[in-house]
């Protein structure tokens, strides 16, 4: 007689696919704490001479020693609280993990303005849950800020709560942008950029899309779009552009991606993005 087929059940215990409030807040004093501490290694230990380690896409997509260091610093630190997270770092901290939790590092981003000595850098951590950001920290330690946002929670400079800037028309409205690192990327973006600059404001260049974002959360920016972002350039500045208020996403339905990166006031955004759609900001 043949038996019964038996189902077996997965008793085991797993971990929630959503982070609860105790968990986004530890997440946050570790962004906070690790930021901190590589924030004030580079602004503190910056050498006179600062050279290049490497170079990456181009000889002025640059690497210094003290991206490498910074890195390290924040993944030691991170591990030693959480040893089995997982990483996504630019500077190669790449590890999967056993926890949901996956940390996504930018050690300075805006590494040129770094080396120049200019004071618009940044350090960006980001936390995800399952695939979910839920926590971002964007610390820029020579401006004397420190930006976060915890999912569902809020943005906040300082500790002050921000709300991203009134939506002006688009011809009033103030726009930030980057450009990459590779000469063909760099031509189609200044294409993109002489059509865009007579129907706005005016553009601002700064070198950290991190500050970039978080200057659409605090207001000093109505907008800032830019193509071939990283996920570490990304990701905690776009949760604090979310959570500011500002609308973010790539081409129309799609998510902020490499492709393309939108952050604005919603006003601004409903006009920038098909804007930019038809002026090809997504490719080169």
């Amino acid at each position: 007689m043949t038996g019964a087929a038996t189902t077996v059940t997965d008793t085991s215990p797993s971990a929630p696919e959503r982070a609860d409030d105790a968990l986004k807040a530890e997440l946050l004093a570790l962004a906070q704490e690790a930021a901190a501490r590589a924030g004030a290694l580079l602004r503190d230990g910056r050498p006179a001479d600062l050279g290049v380690a490497a170079t990456k896409t181009s000889p002025i997509d640059v690497v210094t020693e003290m991206d490498l260091a910074s890195e390290k610093l924040i993944t030691g630190y991170l591990t030693e609280h959480r040893p089995h997270d997982g990483f996504l770092g630019e500077e190669g901290a790449t590890s999967d993990g056993t926890s949901g939790v996956r940390w996504v590092i930018d050690p300075v981003d805006g590494t040129v303005n770094y080396l120049y000595g200019r004071p618009d850098w940044s350090v960006s951590i980001a936390a995800e849950y399952h695939g979910e950001r839920v926590v971002g920290v964007v610390a820029a330690p020579v401006l004397g800020e420190t930006w976060h946002a915890v999912s569902g929670q809020g943005a906040f400079l300082n500790g002050h709560r921000l709300r991203c800037r009134p939506s002006p028309p688009l011809e009033q409205a103030l726009i930030g942008t980057g450009f990459g690192y590779i000469t063909e990327r760099r031509v189609a973006q200044a294409a993109v950029l002489q059509e865009l600059l007579p129907r706005v404001r005016d553009i601002r260049r700064a070198g950290s899309a991190a500050v970039d974002l978080c200057d659409v959360a605090t207001g000093r920016l109505d907008g800032y779009y830019e193509r071939g972002l990283n996920p570490w350039d990304l990701a905690a500045g776009e949760l604090i552009a979310r959570e500011a208020g500002a609308v973010t996403g790539g081409r129309p339905g799609q998510p902020a991606d490499g492709d393309l990166t939108i952050a604005a006031s919603p006003g601004v955004f409903e006009a920038l993005q098909p804007l930019l759609e038809r002026l090809g900001a997504w490719h080169d």
